[in-house]
């Protein structure tokens, strides 16, 4: 646990198979003792969830916000589980909590982003972001977060994460204060009195030439610099086979790099069509935007686990993390794995980059981060939010 007069932040995890204990043991463990404000817990969806948040509950007390995600892996200071808990607990008069819960309209996504949003009216802490936990299975993510930029604008920063469930790609659930929820986004509208920082970091490098999305629609790509899209992707990467060999083979997509004024933003691309020639994926992908095939190695990775932290903890005015919380794309713990190695090694990774401030976080299908700008969605990215 990290504190100051103001403010604490405290996280603990649990691998106990039982879910009350391992609401329990990670909820006590991050509160310490404390009267707690806000709870952020990340767990596996093979727990049984009502019952896993009504023993946090009962170590948080009746008045302490309770929000979080179901995942696809757990991460924080003492390393990364499969089916587990990671609880992060802040509080202190130095931070305000606010939480709103909102179903995602199938026609009117943006809706959603726009109402959870609006509990950041009235907030008038020196230091404010809104966190989002979405449902990652959603049609329209983007729709979201352009929703909830379209009511704080361009003076309040968003973070946040796409949930899992686990590997079945068949529901994700979100949390708010003691209900469980599912094709939802939950909004936790955060103040504080000392500096907040944002790194957004992904390690993925371009490979030359750049392309041309010369046609698209959403998610779709159908044509790159004129040319089916398959046919442009298999090409680029040597490949003889089918749209379906191609994504099965190693791991399952093919990230494909944005440009933006600050680098490139991650587009995941795991599936194709061998009559249509076209690909898509998990994000829209604008006609005419200029984009690259992507590559990263173990270590480049990890390089960009550390570039996001460093990035955070320089936004913070000087002053040490009191504690992170990591929103970490399940596509770059597959690109560890496939690399070789431990994925603890990412851990130790962050450890040492936020020297040694505690950190929780879950694998998410999708990252949310807009510090300017309206965009916000991210692929392949490890965002962390450090709070001083």
């Amino acid at each position: 646990m990290q504190t100051n007069p103001h403010r604490w932040f405290g996280v603990g995890q649990s691998h106990a198979p039982d879910s009350a204990k391992a609401g329990a043991e990670a909820a006590a463990e991050a509160i310490g003792g404390r009267d707690p404000k806000g709870i952020f817990v990340f767990c596996s969806v093979a727990h049984d969830l009502p019952v896993l948040l009504a023993a946090v509950r009962a170590e948080a007390g009746p008045d302490a916000a309770i929000v979080g995600s179901t995942t696809m892996g757990e991460l924080g200071s003492e390393g990364v589980t499969d089916g587990g808990v990671s609880i992060a607990a802040l509080g202190g008069d130095g931070f305000t909590v606010r939480t709103r819960a909102e179903r995602i309209g199938r026609t009117d996504p943006r809706a959603a982003g726009a109402a959870v949003a609006e509990q950041m009216h009235g907030l008038h802490d020196d230091h404010r972001v809104l966190i989002l936990l979405c449902d990652g299975l959603t049609s329209r993510p983007q729709d979201i977060v352009r929703g909830a930029y379209s009511v704080v604008g361009a003076t309040v920063p968003l973070v946040g994460g796409l949930g899992a469930d686990d590997r079945h790609f068949t529901a994700t659930y979100q949390f708010c204060d003691d209900q469980v929820l599912t094709g939802s986004v939950v909004g936790v509208a955060l103040g504080s009195d000392g500096p907040i920082g944002i790194g957004v970091a992904h390690g993925w490098r371009r490979i030359e030439p750049p392309m041309v999305v010369t046609k698209s629609h959403g998610t779709h790509i159908f044509q790159l610099d004129g040319e089916p899209a398959l046919d442009v992707l298999l090409r680029r990467r040597n490949f003889d086979g089918t749209a379906e060999e191609f994504f099965a083979r190693g791991m399952p997509f093919q990230p494909l790099g944005i440009a933006r004024r600050s680098g490139e933003d991650i587009r995941v691309i795991h599936a194709g069509d061998d009559e249509e020639r076209s690909v898509w994926g998990t994000a829209e992908v604008p006609q005419g935007a200029l984009v690259w095939m992507m590559e990263a190695d173990r270590q480049a990775l990890l390089d960009g686990a550390a570039w996001s932290c460093t990035e955070a903890v320089a936004r913070l005015d000087g002053l040490a993390p009191l504690g992170v919380l990591a929103f970490d794309c399940a596509g770059r713990r597959a690109g560890l794995a496939e690399n070789g190695g431990p994925l603890d090694e990412e851990v130790t990774t962050i450890r040492t980059a936020l020297s040694d401030a505690p950190f929780a976080g879950l694998y998410t299908l999708g990252e949310i981060a807009r510090v300017r700008g309206a965009l916000g969605l991210h692929h392949l990215t490890l965002v962390t939010l450090a709070l001083a």
